[in-house]
């Protein structure tokens, strides 16, 4: 399969109709192999408009989203080269690279730790190294860490968590997804004081929910 020509009719056909217009963020696009995020037996899938499985964790699916879904977080977050952000869900490791390419530096946590081994191996393999990645429940993980000129979670919640508001910078961006399959909607979340934020629905969208852990019960 020829991967290059895969990658530019992915951007050219998928990609940019979607209203993906910024150059930055299409140069990434087509400098990052997508491929090399993909497992080898759906490496002919990397460019297709489909999600790609990645596995499961405690019988909960695992995926790659679409490469348009991709395409418009990276656009909507106006990614800057001085940005710091945080990756709510490794998964791979393609979005994270597209993101480390166009930002400063990212913390990426994943509940899954096959992913975040996965992920790890993949950027390296890129030569990738302005990433910093963690496994475990990132609603605890991150609550009291530093704070972010760009947040991206990449499955569904049921609402906007306060926690994560409170996380970013002033001017600070997130994006997120919430409701219920098949209606989501896709928000960005922007800090404009010290208690302020604005939200504007961006499009709408069908995602995997966000992975809890399943908590333990004790029969006596």
């Amino acid at each position: 399969m020829d991967f290059e020509k895969a990658r530019f009719n992915m951007v050219e056909q998928q990609v940019r109709p979607w209203d993906v217009l910024d150059l930055r963020v299409l140069d990434v696009i087509n400098e990052v192999p997508r491929e090399n995020f993909t497992p080898d037996e759906y490496k002919n899938l990397a460019y297709a408009d489909t999600r790609i499985p990645l596995g499961s964790y405690e019988d909960r699916p695992c995926s790659m989203a679409n490469p348009i879904i991709d395409g418009r977080i990276l656009q909507e977050m106006n990614i800057q080269d001085e940005d710091l952000i945080l990756e709510i869900g490794t998964g791979s490791g393609y979005l994270t690279a597209c993101l480390a390419k166009l930002g400063r530096h990212v913390d990426t946590v994943d509940i899954n730790e096959e992913l975040t081994e996965m992920a790890e191996k993949n950027l390296q393999t890129l030569g990738i190294n302005n990433v910093n990645l963690s496994t475990g429940d990132a609603s605890k993980t991150w609550s009291q860490k530093r704070n972010y000129d760009v947040i991206v979670i990449s499955a569904a919640m049921k609402s906007i968590p306060d926690s994560y508001k409170k996380l970013l910078k002033p001017n600070g961006r997130m994006f997120i997804v919430t409701g219920d399959a098949p209606a989501m909607t896709a928000y960005r979340v922007t800090r404009t004081g010290k208690n302020k934020w604005t939200v504007e629905e961006l499009f709408e969208t069908n995602i995997e929910p966000i992975i809890q852990p399943v908590k333990q019960t004790f029969t006596f």
